[in-house]
């Protein structure tokens, strides 16, 4: 990336440079797993097989559909288009001949950027002529002045500020377009022999065959006796941010929107019955409405937002939306986390949650902190995690959590047999088992019991109780099944076995027994069950840092599949918020397929979604971290939104240019004051010197802390918890855990040690290194090589390869006033 400006997330400006090639599309739908009805195709060529509705028109006529060319970013440092302001979601209206729009960065103010429409909407000029030219006029006397000023007043108002010697459209040329020298309001029109009102839905041209959608608000003819009519939008699921990833969506549902433009009378083809239905899960096909199509729900290109239809978009719709700015789908918080946290109110509900991909516990540990800024007490009751020394940590910390050690997979189909133990030993005939609360079942309660299996021989031993419960193959037998853990009469805990379903035939009390108790503790989650499911699938296959990651078929590795499987788990469940968290690269490979499948499948499951970028940097740390957060909620509950920034950031890289929209930052001229940008200094100076041998686990700090970062960092979990005042906290004789460095080995710590320690000093200062005028390096030939006490060179071979020997990141140091894009869990001296 070119440096253009400084690069202060206040001042920083940016031009971004589209590539020449467009992006390979495909053909995405969800892949097959337990219950999963979908399937995942993909053409060979790399091309998009576009599945439309029937692929016919709505008069018989077969349609081809022509999608525009989407470009795409596979690195990280790309450039964007021609000048425009990033970000914005306040509408500008621009007379034509006005100057340039100056650009901002996206992590502190928006910029302007045009609204996204339906793709090829058909715009109106008089040089797009239709193969076949329609009838369409005005039907009747034009609407009173005074009538038409009162209803359209906006349009009046902005004809009357128009300035001499300029264009009568707003916005020329952008989807939002306006026409301002209107001479009279119509309340009727003909097109093809058709009456149309103010009020009706019509199919509308686009380019190409495609019709699109939408809803009359206007007709007017213009001083120049050119007819228009104004149409609010609708969106086909493959319209929206989704695209491909749309393909097994209902082609009769519609997703409502506010952008409206004008257009030639003669685009309108024909009315369409659309109907408005409230949100409601599972709704089956049977009971969808007789209209050609239906909306239940609103899509603002602002962060891909889906939600619930606002109060005030029902039957009449207020045209003057179409000057003001889009509704914020974020409220600022006034205060940083530290002050929020020594004056938190009282919690005012608690919501149980289950953390997938969970480590050792940060993600639903921050997000507990986090929601008490709400006073909303967040407690983790079930995670899952395949590493056990990460479940070690977490059952630590957090005794009071479930923690299941297991495949995502595994746990999921473990969910649904749990719920089948349930509904054959605890409820019976009940078909609805979640509506039933736990804790008023009576240990004496009879129930019809059920052969679940075929008897088999009874065993050698006696079984006391069940301990535990599991999916998988935990006897590595090559058998994968539901499994309990017995614990044998006389025999102790160390003597506990794994014992297939199948074996335990005989013991049905014990079973009962253990599925009642389960119930009642909670052991596993019942749809219902679970307010919150947070969770950040594996990235590795993902991530540009994998140089062997699959970009031409991203789903088919097991560890992006997990996406798949995350979304079943939260289709099984039917959790109130949903929470999923991953890398930038997820929006950047394969056109952001693996994005917009997890989007689909919560619009698909209708949940209201949301899409944003965030910065960690943003929020006080020093390192830049760009990440992709999808929120998503049941239409019962409000959408949450994403926290404002709190501090500056020094800008490393920047989001996919299609989706620049979805960066969490201010709006622009919203009121706003940023902390300082947060820089290693501020982070580390306080830490104690290591050597590269360091095994101390625990140490004091040998200095006070000299900064609020330090100061926070050094807070335990239940400080942050209990909201105790840094004040006291200070007054606790802080430990420093942990402070190890990654042991290098001899040869590479020599390296080291030998760049010098000024900043910007990297491999190049090394003796033997020549620098080229075309920036690449060379060994120096004229002089023999060093060697260190190994034999090995000082100067590496591989330095010189490294990105085609321009990179200045090898051995390089960083620096106290310098921040860095991501901190690794594996540092790598040969990349800074």
């Amino acid at each position: 990336m070119s440096n253009v400006g400084e690069k202060s997330l206040r001042s920083r400006k940016i031009q971004f440079k589209l590539p020449e090639e467009a992006s390979p599309k495909i053909d995405l739908s969800e892949s097959t797993s337990g219950g999963n009805d979908y399937s995942q195709k993909r053409l060979k060529t790399g091309k998009i097989e576009f599945q439309s509705p029937e692929n016919v028109s709505e008069n018989g006529e077969n349609i081809e559909f022509e999608l525009p060319e989407e470009n795409a970013v596979e690195n990280s440092e790309v450039a964007v288009t021609s000048e425009k302001c990033l970000r914005s979601r306040k509408i500008e209206f621009q007379i034509i001949g006005n100057g340039n729009v100056e650009e901002k960065s996206p992590f502190s103010e928006r910029g302007s950027a045009k609204n996204k429409g339906p793709p090829e909407i058909n715009k109106n000029s008089k040089k797009k002529e239709s193969k076949k030219k329609s009838v369409a006029f005005f039907i009747g006397e034009p609407i009173p002045e005074e009538e038409a000023r009162e209803r359209w007043h906006w349009r009046y108002e902005l004809k009357s500020l128009r300035s001499k010697n300029k264009c009568w459209v707003l916005n020329a040329g952008e989807e939002d377009e306006t026409i301002l020298n209107v001479e009279f309001h119509y309340a009727q029109a003909n097109v093809d022999g058709c009456i149309f009102n103010i009020g009706d839905c019509a199919y509308i041209k686009g380019e190409g065959r495609k019709k699109h959608i939408g809803k009359i608000l206007e007709f007017f003819r213009t001083s120049e006796g050119e007819d228009y009519f104004r149409v609010q939008w609708f969106f086909r699921a493959e319209d929206t941010v989704m695209k491909e990833a749309a393909s097994f969506h209902e082609k009769k549902r519609l997703f409502y929107s506010t952008l409206m433009n004008d257009n030639l009378l003669d685009c309108i083809i024909s009315k369409v019955n659309i109907a408005e239905i409230p949100p409601a899960m599972g709704l089956e096909p049977d009971t969808l409405p007789l209209a050609d199509f239906y909306y239940d729900m609103e899509y603002n290109v602002n962060y891909s937002t889906f939600r619930n239809l606002q109060t005030d978009n029902s039957n009449e719709i207020d045209e003057s939306h179409s000057l003001q700015p889009v509704e914020p789908f974020h409220a600022p918080i006034a205060a940083t986390p530290l002050e929020v946290f020594s004056g938190a109110g009282s919690l005012k509900s608690e919501l149980a949650l289950l953390d997938l991909y969970s480590g050792c516990g940060g993600m639903s540990t921050g997000l507990g902190i986090g929601a008490k800024l709400s006073s909303t007490n967040i407690v983790t009751r079930w995670a899952v995690e395949v590493e056990k020394s990460a479940c070690d940590s977490l059952k630590l910390n957090h005794p009071e959590t479930q923690v299941r050690n297991e495949s995502a997979e595994d746990f999921l189909e473990l969910l649904k047999r749990w719920k089948k133990l349930c509904e054959c030993y605890v409820f019976a005939d009940l078909k609805n088992p979640h509506e039933h609360s736990p804790d008023n079942l009576s240990k004496g309660e009879s129930s019809e019991i059920s052969e679940l299996a075929d008897n088999v021989p009874a065993g050698e031993f006696e079984v006391s109780c069940l301990v535990d419960i599991c999916y998988g193959d935990p006897n590595e037998t090559g058998k994968r099944g539901l499994h309990f853990k017995v614990r044998w009469k006389g025999y102790g805990p160390d003597e506990d076995t794994w014992e297939p379903i199948q074996g335990l035939s005989n013991c049905q009390e014990r079973i009962q027994d253990f599925v009642r108790s389960g119930l009642r503790s909670k052991i596993l989650p019942l749809p219902g069950h679970v307010d919150v499911i947070c969770g950040g699938p594996p990235c590795q296959g993902i991530s540009g840092y994998n140089r062997y990651r699959n970009i031409e078929d991203p789903l088919t590795d097991e560890r992006n599949h997990q996406i798949v499987i995350f979304m079943d788990i939260v289709k099984f469940l039917k959790p109130k918020y949903v929470l999923m968290e991953n890398v930038i690269d997820i929006l950047r490979l394969d056109g952001a397929s693996l994005g917009r499948y997890a989007l689909s499948r919560l619009v698909h499951m209708k949940y209201q979604a949301r899409l944003g970028t965030i910065a960690a940097g943003c929020y006080g740390l020093p390192q830049f971290r760009l990440r992709v957060f999808i929120w998503g909620a049941l239409p019962s509950e409000k959408l949450p939104p994403f926290p404002l920034p709190t501090h500056d950031v020094v800008v490393r890289y920047w989001p996919p240019p299609e989706f620049e929209r979805n960066t969490v930052a201010y709006d622009e001229g919203q009121p706003h004051k940023l902390e300082a940008a947060v820089f290693l200094h501020d982070a580390i100076s306080d830490l104690p010197s290591v050597t590269n041998h360091e095994t101390c686990e625990e140490m004091p700090y040998d200095k006070p802390p000299g900064s609020e970062f330090q100061r926070y960092i050094r807070l335990t979990r239940e400080e942050m918890m209990r909201s105790m005042p840094i004040q006291v906290a200070e007054a606790k004789e802080p430990v420093l855990y942990d402070h190890m460095p990654y042991p290098l080995d001899e040869n590479n710590y020599l390296r080291v040690c030998q760049i010098p320690h000024r900043k910007g000093a990297n491999f190049r200062d090394l003796p033997g290194v020549i620098v080229g005028d075309d920036n690449v390096v060379r060994r120096d030939k004229t002089k023999d090589p060093i060697l260190l006490p190994s034999g090995k060179l000082l100067v590496p071979d591989c330095v010189f390869t490294f990105e085609k020997g321009k990179s200045k990141r090898p051995f390089a140091r960083l620096w106290w006033d310098e921040t860095v894009p991501t901190v690794l869990t594996f540092p790598y001296h040969r990349s800074q």
